[in-house]
């Protein structure tokens, strides 16, 4: 587990500095240039900045130069991102081929804005409480269902001792109320027992026999560590997709794995950003709105595609609806391995 968390947190803080940082040296020139050789590399300055590195030839050592590079920071991400997110809302296809073909400067980095969005979609959720497991406050739930299960059985058999009642209608009365002594039972049992019960079948997989036993002795624990691996080895996303996405174009010399690649972390993190609306959406009480959301994708998909690999309809259809189909196994695919990772 320690080598799995060791090379989750190298590659994790290699793609916050290059995100944070994707070029040395933004300061502002403040006219105090002495330095003759870059402070970064040792090379020659012939002007305000390192033709080797990219670093400021100046570098501020000072309160006031830290929260000036600060404000200035704060600023081009600001600026950049209301330029990213319309065009990646409604038009995600054309800022893809543009940030391909080398328009940069006008838009977040696919990494920036992927680390961004993954860090605003955990902040939210957890914010909300979607991703708080608490057995105690399941079975509360549980013991509310149990009550109305409870009502609701009295009214049956109330009903049932109803003078004149068909014969037909009196055993469809019969059938309900054994449903709903089952259901009863099955509450009563979840209400006082472990929240996962019942032994476990004989051809079940090996690795998912620890999983289910760590489960029954302390789900809230089981379910820390798997969103601790989920946000951690969330860049393994992109790996696990990339190749699905390739599968759609195998003999197109015109788009290699990079443009895939870039593809995929937009995609990836316009994704997210729905799952930020979601929750805000049902914790603000609208969840009809929110499982509207639901139905996104598959139209950004189509569009994402047709844009960035300039598809006619059919083809950018046809795609479409393979790559839902990818995207739900990439998914499972990482559902899995997060789940391996945070329960070993």
């Amino acid at each position: 587990m320690g080598e799995f968390e060791a090379i989750g947190d190298a590659v994790t803080g290699g793609m916050l500095a290059r995100a944070v940082e994707p070029e040395a040296g933004e300061a502002v020139d403040d006219g105090h240039t002495h330095e003759k050789n870059c402070l970064n590399c040792g090379t020659k300055l012939v002007g305000p900045y390192c033709a080797a590195c990219g670093q400021k030839s100046h570098v501020h050592r000072s309160l006031r130069g830290f929260l000036f590079d600060f404000v200035q920071g704060l600023y081009n991400f600001e600026g950049k991102i209301w330029r990213t997110l319309p065009m990646l809302a409604w038009h995600p296809g054309e800022m893809t081929r543009r940030y391909i073909a080398g328009e940069r400067a006008r838009f977040i980095s696919p990494v920036a804005l992927y680390l961004f969005t993954v860090f605003a979609m955990f902040a939210v959720l957890n914010f909300t409480g979607a991703l708080n497991a608490d057995p105690e406050a399941f079975k509360v739930d549980m013991q509310e269902e149990l009550a109305a299960d409870q009502q609701a059985l009295a009214k049956l058999e109330a009903k049932r001792k109803e003078v004149g009642i068909a014969k037909g209608a009196l055993e469809e009365i019969d059938r309900k109320i054994a449903r709903r002594k089952r259901d009863i039972a099955e509450g009563q049992q979840a209400v006082t027992g472990p929240i996962i019960q019942g032994e476990l079948d004989p051809d079940t997989p090996g690795w998912v026999r620890p999983l289910v036993e760590q489960a029954k002795e302390d789900p809230a624990l089981v379910s820390l560590k798997i969103q601790e691996a989920a946000s951690k080895y969330s860049w393994l996303l992109i790996p696990i997709s990339v190749p699905f996405l390739w599968l759609l174009f195998p003999l197109r010399r015109k788009h290699n794995l990079y443009d895939h690649t870039v593809f995929v972390t937009y995609s990836l993190s316009f994704m997210m950003m729905l799952v930020v609306a979601a929750g805000i959406l049902v914790a603000a009480g609208w969840t009809a709105l929110a499982a509207f959301l639901f139905f996104v994708p598959p139209f950004h998909m189509y569009r994402h595609l047709k844009g960035a690999y300039e598809l006619g309809r059919f083809s950018a259809i046809m795609r479409t609806i393979a790559l839902v189909s990818f995207s739900f196994a990439a998914a499972g695919i990482f559902l899995a391995a997060t789940v391996a990772i945070g329960t070993m």
